[in-house]
């Protein structure tokens, strides 16, 4: 008994000399990093609302796509402007150093237990199957393009094609855009529930089995991860799915997007020339879009691992709720973003790029897509959300999805497999475009394409969540206005 009460003294006074800096009340943990909310570059800030999504004018065509709908948007930030020839040949500029880093062998092993014991598996030559730790590049070492060093320009060589010397008046060498492939991750956190929903890793041997088929003993998941996950919920690498997607803009398609119509020197000059530094790039398919949203993620998060006080930044393609309220800039039922329903001003200026009359094309400017930001911005300060080139949104197509998708920040995601129907790969697009009628540049109409097809006249901006608070903030935005 005597042992006893000892023993509840000495817990007692345990438990009296524990640290409490909120006098015995509930005040939270204080010794977290504050952190820093960074502005993203080249964003601007839309704040959370509500409004009346697909409302403005009369349907046209009678598509039945754009039924109203109240929906409620919670703040994000936007790209001011459409991504650029000069933001997206950065991307394609990254892959290609990284391929020419690992060819030079700039590419350094680092110890797995730093990444989480994720390793590299090979997948074929002496080494397949072997599982070796990751390679990280070495970025301060400099890529001598012209070296004369004949180890350097073999070690080169798969990067270039060599073009024949009959044709004197091209480039002795040109990039093997073949080559330039962009492999990423990325988290899929809605299929958590269905274990039956099949693998999106189409260069996989086991694309289209189902995640039960894919949890069997002795599978590593390709090398992925050094354990195999025993259960749906034990972690984030359930969820996770492999894609690679060369990423170099199709540049024909200004060819086969006309018929019997001469646009030649826009294939050869458009995303090339530093003339069209900064005009929108196109020739970008839905799956290109969202690679360069991950890049993006990956290249602004690498910086900030050095930041404490940084939060991480996860940059993405806008759903079309969002696209369709940072469009209207706080002008509801109205039919263009600047607020008006004409397309010209009092003075008889056309306010945005797109097809005007019946097909006079050079009568706004512009006789293809035009600079960025040539036009005034919108109430939110974001330029060229009508006309100039139409934007790829996060949303599948469905013509019925006003009808089943919620009214709090609205969105149907549908990731399409290799074997599902033609009609299960549309994507939205919205914000029409040069080639479009004026009807098509309106807020509220909406179209689609084909995940995978590539056009000149489709484009991209990027979003960002904002995580602070919803009105009332001092936000502003870092300007690149040309």
């Amino acid at each position: 008994m005597k042992k006893t009460a000892l023993f509840l003294a000495a817990v007692a006074l345990l438990l009296m000399g524990c640290k409490n800096d909120g006098d015995g009340q509930l005040v939270g943990v204080k010794d977290r990093p504050d952190f820093l909310d960074l502005m993203p570059y080249g964003m601007v800030y839309v704040p959370a609302g509500h409004y009346l999504m697909g409302a403005g004018d009369e349907d046209v065509p009678f598509a039945f796509t754009h039924q109203s709908k109240n929906v409620s948007i919670s703040a994000f930030y936007m790209d001011e402007t459409e991504i650029t020839n000069n933001e997206y040949r950065q991307f394609v500029y990254w892959v290609r150093d990284s391929l020419a880093h690992v060819l030079l062998g700039n590419a350094e092993i680092e110890d797995a237990e730093k990444h989480g014991g994720h390793f590299v598996k090979y997948k074929s030559g002496e080494n397949e199957g072997e599982l070796v730790e990751p390679r990280v590049i070495n970025w301060k070492e400099d890529i001598d393009w012209n070296s004369d060093n004949e180890e350097v320009r073999a070690a080169l060589s798969p990067l270039f094609l060599v073009a024949n010397s009959r044709f004197y008046h091209y480039s002795p060498v040109m990039l093997n855009i073949s080559m330039l492939n962009y492999e990423y991750w990325w988290c899929d956190y809605r299929n958590y529930i269905d274990p039956t929903v099949e693998s999106r890793e189409p260069n996989e041997p086991n694309y289209g089995a189902s995640y039960k088929e894919m949890d069997k003993e002795g599978n590593d998941y390709g090398g992925l991860f050094a354990s195999r996950p025993s259960s749906f919920n034990k972690g984030r690498e359930r969820f996770m799915h492999r894609e690679v997607v060369n990423i170099y803009p199709d540049t024909l398609c200004w060819i086969h997007d006309f018929t019997y119509s001469y646009n030649e020197p826009m294939t050869l000059n458009y995303f090339y020339h530093p003339q069209f530094d900064h005009y929108p790039v196109v020739g970008i398919s839905w799956r290109q879009a969202k690679a360069f949203c991950y890049w993006r993620t990956h290249l602004r998060n690498v910086w900030l691992a050095g930041h404490a006080y940084a939060r991480e930044q996860e940059f993405r393609l806008p759903n079309e709720a969002e696209w369709e309220w940072a469009a209207r800039g706080d002008f509801d039922m109205q039919t263009y973003p600047w607020g008006g329903p004409y397309t010209q001003n009092r003075n008889g200026c056309y306010l945005s790029n797109f097809k005007p009359q019946r097909g006079n094309y050079i009568a706004d400017g512009n006789i293809y897509p035009g600079i960025v930001a040539h036009y005034h911005p919108n109430d939110f300060g974001l330029f060229d959300m009508s006309g100039n080139v139409a934007e790829w949104c996060e949303d599948a197509f469905d013509k019925s999805a006003t009808n089943f998708t919620h009214d709090l920040n609205p969105q149907y995601t549908y990731y399409a497999k290799k074997t599902d129907s033609v009609e299960k790969k549309r994507k939205v697009i919205r914000g029409g475009s040069w080639k479009d009628v004026s009807y098509y540049t309106t807020v509220f109409a909406k179209t689609f394409e084909y995940q995978d097809s590539c056009t000149s006249y489709v484009g991209f901006r990027c979003v960002q969540s904002y995580m602070g608070r919803q009105r009332g903030d001092n936000v502003s935005s870092a300007s690149h206005v040309y």
